[in-house]
């Protein structure tokens, strides 16, 4: 059965509209982790949101599955095999800086802006419409087609985890949050936290979240240990924006830098890293600054601690995400992407040995085995091949990254779309997120062309 791209963009081009309100719907929903109630494990506004999804799968046909209000499906097809598309609904809490309510989706020239619009709400729509688009042309199904979504991708993937021990893995699969024309590798994950409690800081606050590059903390010291002009100076100096409030025998300052994702630190500035830093250069007598100073410093690649690892695939990311204060204890999280080729061993290892301090401790929380797919397999050539047809690009190549996507918590299965290759900065995890509208239109395209070469295999 031979099916154009015109045949698909046609159907998908009278679908914009429909998409659109689709993802403003999602959008709505401030689907952030929230587990003060145990009736929804990932909170009342995921569940609604998972679910709203599900109901739009329904209309369009699909057999849907809510499984506990940890994640759900809808389904097509018949067959042994399964094909997996497994994105997210959750979002990392919105921030501040935003000229739109990142919970009403606005289209500002070609552009709809909004939290989660790329990540990931808008491809979950995309692929949604993918499916509705197959049953539309009538593609015959030699294999069953799943629309996995979950609702803990971004805290956690306890989601999948629950959606595996359930139902299994699947035969061939992708899930829409990362890079076209395919990611073939992602770096492996360290999640630690630390906690100081010498320290003359009166508080310290700032963050989103631990894989957000944190850009505004608030810092508070007694004036009497502070070289107030020494400490300006240092923020000046480093090109970071401040406030100050004089608050009896405190200084309150207010410290921005630019949010990006913890996977592409040098792309922001880390507002806590300088602000402990120009402490630390204003001769803050302090044991806490001083030793954060001297293991992170305002580095992103962990060289003060000995573990820049580094590989023909890319580098060793660090980021402190979160930081806060309570009983006078700091506390603090880190969040290490390392290269395909090391593995946690090495990495724990090696940052334990780095982090040698008598006021500050270390936790680690979380280990994860790097992904990694041969270029040549069948899984990434058929993606990419689907990339290829649709947008007669040739030039742009699968790559690995630093980001973590569902890829890693299930069988068989690579991060594919929804960004293409050098197009601008989408701002996910930052302010101000957007997809551009011809773009969630040609992720449609590609994800039904990438479902039709998944059933020729």
């Amino acid at each position: 059965m031979e099916i154009k791209n015109s045949q698909i963009s046609e159907l998908v081009t009278s679908y914009k509209d429909e998409m659109i309100s689709a993802l403003t719907t999602l959008v709505s929903y401030n689907s952030v982790l929230d587990e003060s109630n145990p009736a929804y494990p990932f909170g009342e506004e995921n569940a609604k949101c998972l679910n709203k999804a599900l109901s739009m799968a329904q209309e369009f046909g699909l057999k849907t599955c809510n499984l506990d209000n940890y994640i759900g499906y809808g389904e097509i097809g018949s067959g042994e095999e399964l094909i997996g598309v497994i994105g997210h609904l959750d979002i990392v809490p919105c921030g501040e800086g935003w000229a739109t309510d990142p919970l009403k989706a606005e289209i500002i020239g070609d552009k709809i802006f909004g939290r989660g619009t790329s990540d990931d709400k808008g491809p979950v729509v995309a692929a949604l419409y993918a499916f509705k688009i197959i049953q539309d042309l009538k593609i015959p199904l030699n294999k069953r087609l799943r629309l996995i979504m979950g609702s803990n991708e971004e805290t956690g993937s306890k989601c999948l985890d629950h959606y595996v021990e359930k139902m299994g893995h699947v035969d061939y699969g992708f899930t829409p949050d990362a890079n076209f024309p395919g990611t073939f590798g992602e770096k492996g994950m360290v999640s630690a936290k630390f906690e100081c409690a010498n320290t003359k800081l009166v508080d310290i606050k700032g963050g989103v979240a631990g894989n957000v590059v944190c850009n505004h903390v608030t810092v508070s010291v007694k004036k009497a240990d502070l070289n107030y002009n020494q400490f300006i100076a240092n923020l000046i100096s480093y090109d970071i924006k401040y406030t100050v409030v004089d608050n009896d025998d405190l200084y309150v300052f207010d410290i921005y830098g630019v949010a990006a994702h913890a996977s592409t630190p040098h792309l922001g500035k880390n507002a806590i890293n300088y602000a402990i830093v120009a402490l630390h250069e204003a001769g803050f007598e302090d044991e806490f600054v001083a030793e954060y100073s001297k293991l992170i410093g305002v580095t992103y690649d962990g060289s003060l601690l000995n573990c820049d690892f580094s590989d023909e695939f890319g580098e060793l990311t660090f980021n402190n995400g979160v930081i806060s204060m309570n009983d006078g204890v700091v506390c603090g999280t880190i969040d290490i992407r390392f290269p395909v080729t090391n593995t946690v061993e090495v990495v724990e290892a090696a940052l334990i040995k780095g982090f040698v301090s008598n006021s500050i401790k270390l936790e680690i929380k979380g280990l994860v085995e790097p992904l990694f797919f041969e270029v040549e397999s069948k899984l990434v050539k058929s993606l990419v091949s689907a990339y290829q047809n649709v947008t007669n690009d040739f030039d742009a190549k699968p790559s690995t990254m630093g980001g973590g996507t569902y890829a890693k918590g299930i069988n068989n299965t690579i991060a594919f779309g929804g960004c293409f290759e050098n197009d601008e900065d989408v701002h996910m995890h930052d302010a101000n997120e957007f997809i551009k509208i011809e773009n969630l239109l040609a992720q449609c395209t590609i994800y039904v062309r990438a479902i039709m070469n998944l059933l020729e295999l």
